[in-house]
């Protein structure tokens, strides 16, 4: 793509960023629903394109086909992903689990933040592409948090492991566009900068859960939690990058045993220490609601020891991992152009998907093998004598359609916002306008931004990762730190990201509420980049 035709003008950049400025004020203060919102977002993107950025035709076809394959990535998580809930549910392991685990441990807040932190954060390590929201979600309503507050902290407690997570995916594209030139002080400036979203992540958690009160009774544990997570990736990450998230989420799964016999919390939070708690839902326990769950604790765990283990098998074993990559599916397109002369290359295969390693078929294979499990168990007999049997089949259909359809709209104007040249506008607009010291300030913004349109840290790294190194270059800047602020970027800006949220709310069975998730995850985004911005600044001057 030749940056040098593209338009850098206001009004060219205020039309550019018009179609992610009307999607955030559709979900948040209008309050619209994703499926209303991502359409009218896309509609507007392909008006710019084809009247402001003199898109033909047949080039906004391809840049929309391309998004609709885009989403199919995304939707082979997702529809699995919704699967594999109500196989759980409907078998009544939620049940179980909630009762088990509230005699495994008795302080709340030390659950929630291993399961929305740690555990999240370990999935991520190996698996991703949304896998961790998926699965965590259920397991934050089913311990009693709000699914408003679930989606929150399942969506964003996790983005700090999405750069250097699912094996290293995210930094080996980064690699692959930028140009670095040392690569060990590439990654150690990365993971030095993920340390603001990996702890505040922790931090936030504990503010949602009881505000003060909360932050002042568990900062050890975030501080420990913290600790292991992001300084054991930044150590890591200076020898083997693509294990740091992996490695450093399974210490600190580890570490959640000897943690929990501390008896400041493994013991309740007296009521007096923390007396509010809004993340939580007041529990009005019926007769039928005591009764003892269908099955043991150990047994409504299985889906999770399931997908650990299918995914560590297919992953780490390097046969079966041959063996497995063998089928990729991506479709050829043509070459295409704008008036603009933004040239967009023809493609044999574009974004293949490996079929058989995708989060997709590990969460499927999980889903089938749960299955077979709890219906020779007699579970789902068991738990239809209980309650209104429903059809999981049925079940499925009705989340998993109005999650689709906004999902697909994100990401087709992901592409025509790319492929029309209009996102080139918007970075090169940021550059031409900033000063060094400025750019570097907003550099991981633009790392966000990518995430925030593509819902994936090695989509932004494609995205936005050359033209970060070449304006770092143009600025007399180091490489490696604007190369290490996109990642920062790519990282925590998933937390805003629509069809992300979209996953967390039609697992949680809150369509709809996409606006209300983000009122509580843009703060937290606002702030962390601020903070990643000063520091940006800070190795920029110390280089």
């Amino acid at each position: 793509m030749e940056a040098a035709r593209v338009p850098v003008d206001l009004l060219h950049w205020v039309l550019a960023i018009l179609p992610i400025v009307a999607l955030l004020v559709f979900l948040v203060p209008l309050r619209w629903r994703a499926p209303e919102a991502g359409p009218m977002a896309m509609f507007t993107a392909a008006i710019v394109a084809v009247f402001a950025f003199r898109t033909p035709w047949d080039t906004l076809a391809v840049a929309s086909a391309k998004g609709v394959w885009d989403a199919v990535f995304i939707l082979y998580v997702i529809w699995p992903a919704l699967l594999l809930y109500q196989i759980t549910k409907q078998a009544g392991a939620y049940d179980a689990l909630r009762q088990g685990i509230a005699k495994f441990s008795r302080n709340d807040l030390f659950i929630i933040l291993a399961l929305a932190w740690v555990f999240a954060s370990f999935l991520q390590g190996i698996a991703g592409f949304g896998a961790p929201v998926a699965v965590v979600v259920p397991l934050l309503i089913a311990v009693g948090v709000k699914p408003v507050h679930a989606v929150a902290m399942g969506v964003l407690a996790h983005a700090w492991a999405r750069f250097f997570g699912t094996l290293g995916v995210g930094w080996l594209a980064l690699l692959r566009v930028s140009n670095v030139e040392d690569v060990v002080r590439a990654a150690y400036e990365s993971a030095l900068l993920i340390l603001i979203p990996t702890y505040l992540g922790g931090f936030l958690i504990v503010w949602l859960y009881g505000k003060g009160p909360a932050v002042r009774h568990s900062w050890p544990l975030v501080l420990i939690l913290g600790t292991i997570l992001g300084v054991g990736q930044l150590l890591v990450a200076l020898f083997s990058p693509e294990l740091s998230t992996f490695l450093a989420g399974a210490v600190a799964l580890l570490a959640l045993y000897p943690l929990s016999r501390w008896k400041k919390y493994g013991e309740p939070i007296p009521i007096e220490e923390v007396p509010d708690r809004p993340a939580m839902v007041e529990r009005h326990v019926s007769e039928q609601r005591e009764a003892a769950p269908v099955m043991s604790l150990s047994m409504s765990f299985l889906p999770y020891v399931v997908l650990t283990a299918v995914t560590l098998g297919v992953l780490l074993i390097p046969r079966i991992n041959e063996l497995m990559r063998q089928l990729q599916v991506g479709l050829p397109f043509p070459a295409v152009d704008t008036g603009f002369g933004i040239h967009n290359a023809a493609v044999e295969r574009y974004a293949p998907i490996t079929v058989f390693t995708h989060p997709g078929m590990m969460l499927l294979i999980t889903s089938i093998i749960v299955w077979l499990v709890y219906s020779v168990g007699g579970y789902y007999r068991t738990w239809g004598e209980r309650h209104t049997p429903e059809s999981i089949w049925s079940a499925l259909l009705i989340d998993a359609v109005p999650a689709s359809v906004p999902v697909i709209a994100f990401l087709v104007t992901s592409r025509i916002l790319d492929h029309s040249g209009q996102i080139l506008t918007v970075a090169y607009g940021i550059a031409a306008a900033s000063p060094p010291l400025v750019y570097a300030s907003l550099a991981s913004v633009i790392g966000a931004l990518g995430a925030f349109m593509t819902s994936s840290s090695t989509a932004s790294c494609v995205l936005f990762g050359a033209v970060q190194s070449s304006v770092a270059q143009l600025h007399g800047m180091s490489r490696e730190t604007i190369i290490a602020a996109q990642a920062a970027g790519s990282a925590y800006g998933n937390a805003i990201a629509p069809a992300n949220i979209v996953l967390g709310t039609s697992i949680a069975g809150i369509k709809g509420q996409e606006g209300s998730v983000l009122r509580i995850t843009m703060p937290w985004t606002v702030i962390v980049a601020i903070l990643t911005g000063l520091a940006t600044i800070g190795l920029v001057l110390w280089s």
